[in-house]
């Protein structure tokens, strides 16, 4: 029988680690005011980390400068590395999509790889919501082959969450081959043939704007820097016109055999190529469009929307459900999410322009709330605007609502520095979601108080605490015309 006492060895060598005599390696971390050096021993660190025993090979006494790493990363690292051990349960999920990124740099497979499996099995709705950043993070370093699955699963139902992206030209090469190399990628293939000649031009800005202006070597840049894509397009799937309005102006970065066999198979499409065939992409039987039907809230309705969207405009009377300029994009949902005031600061952080909306427990009553600017999990201030809001609809009805717009621009929200406690915070708790227990629906904390120092009026009729049933968060976004 073999007895393990690893909780006595990691203890131990935590211990090591805060040793400040034997050690002989310093590590410069952070930049400028945040800089900060961390001592180690080099044995420990060869012997854990491939990166560092070829950095300390031949050299134990050295200083080694990771600038690009934070120390708050750098000191969870040095935990990891000595101890074994990482707490996952109270951080911050950005914080931990970044300890991923430097374990990776730092060579910490085992580190890496359960952080990369973490996010992705209990973090999905964060990557989701901050997929732009999360994807171009990844092709990066290329080596996170679970998350770039994930998010290429996803890429291939819905293309234009990158194709329509304001950072599509940015992508990286490698990232853009590794969608175009699936099967199921769900666009025209002259749509795609369109995206790589944008992709394309937009690596080399010198190009001529005037394609007629264009010469041989013009199109030869192009065709070296797109090389690794061409492969990977059906042309013999494009339509005839598609061809001939898309694909022949630019025909001169393809190959002569290509082109001539894509010319041919136009007009005797029965006759033998030498040209490779790709197969048409598949169509998935569960697309995008069946989820139109479904219900966008599961608290508000289409007629709710066209109320708050005519208060944000300051309409006189509210929009109808035919010429509401706004559309609601949901954010977060509490019975989806979780009701933890930390989950309402790691999923809302940046956003701006949303409604916060609530359904208070035992009642059919709903509760929400305006902010035009951006949540802010750092911060820990007052937020100043004239154009924020709290409402509630009594009984669910829009014809039973109040609305309070704030009248004191100071003090219109907090974002308090009690994340832990405190969710959406509007004024002076004329509207505040707030739980000791981490869950919003647990111990009547949230409370709508009818002080009124900050908004014009109270939005509820008693001043009781209360716990909410379910609340969600959207953006606000114009509707595309």
């Amino acid at each position: 029988m073999n007895f393990k006492f690893l909780e006595k060895l990691s203890h131990d060598f935590l211990k090591l680690l805060k040793d400040e005599e034997e050690y002989n390696v310093s590590i410069e971390v952070g930049q400028e005011q945040n800089k900060k050096t961390f001592t180690a021993h080099s044995v420990v660190l060869r012997y854990r980390s491939s990166y560092f025993n070829k950095e300390l090979t031949n050299n134990n006494t050295k200083t080694i400068a990771k600038p690009n790493i934070s120390a708050q990363i750098f000191e969870i690292i040095l935990k990891y590395i000595y101890g074994g051990i990482i707490d996952t349960e109270s951080m911050d999920t950005k914080i931990m999509f970044k300890l991923m990124i430097a374990a990776n740099e730092l060579e910490l497979e085992e580190l890496s790889e359960k952080l990369e499996n973490h996010l992705i099995e209990s973090k999905a709705s964060w990557l989701k919501i901050h997929f732009s950043f999360i994807f171009h993070s990844i092709f990066k370093y290329n080596k996170f082959k679970n998350l770039e699955k994930f998010c290429n699963d996803i890429i291939v139902k819905h293309p234009i969450i990158i194709f329509e992206s304001t950072e599509f030209t940015s992508l990286h090469e490698s990232a853009l081959v590794s969608i175009l190399k699936r099967d199921e990628l769900q666009m025209k293939e002259s749509e795609i043939w369109n995206y790589i000649i944008k992709w394309g031009t937009a690596q080399n800005p010198t190009l001529p704007e005037n394609l007629e202006e264009w010469s041989h070597e013009n199109f030869i840049t192009l065709k070296t820097t797109v090389q690794q894509c061409l492969p990977l397009i059906r042309y013999f799937h494009i339509s005839s016109s598609d061809v001939m309005d898309k694909v022949k102006p630019y025909n001169k970065i393809l190959d002569q055999q290509l082109w001539n066999d894509l010319k041919q198979h136009l007009l005797y499409p029965d006759r033998q190529i030498k040209s490779i065939i790709l197969p048409p992409r598949l169509i998935l039987t569960q697309q995008l469009p069946t989820r139109v039907n479904e219900t966008f809230s599961t608290i508000i309705n289409e007629e709710h929307t066209a109320v708050i969207s005519s208060w944000i405009d300051y309409q006189p009377t509210s929009y109808s459900l035919t010429n509401n300029p706004y559309e609601l994009q949901l954010i977060l949902r509490g019975s989806k999410d979780g009701f933890a005031p930390r989950t309402f600061w790691d999923i809302c952080d940046g956003h701006a322009n949303t409604i916060v909306i609530t359904k208070v427990e035992g009642t059919n009553e709903i509760i929400g709330g305006f902010n035009p600017f951006a949540w802010n999990k750092t911060k820990d201030c007052w937020v100043k605007t004239n154009k924020s809001f709290i409402f509630s609809f009594k009984d669910g009805s829009t014809q039973n609502s109040i609305l309070s717009r704030v009248k004191y621009e100071n003090y219109a929200l907090s974002y308090s520095r009690y994340r832990n406690k405190y969710g959406p915070y509007f004024g002076d708790c004329e509207f505040m979601m707030a739980s000791n227990v981490s869950n919003f629906t647990q111990d009547k904390m949230s409370w709508c108080s009818g002080t009124n120092y900050y908004y014009e009026k109270s939005i509820r009729t008693t001043d009781g605490t209360f716990s909410i049933k379910d609340y969600e968060v959207f953006k606000v976004v114009k509707k595309s015309i």
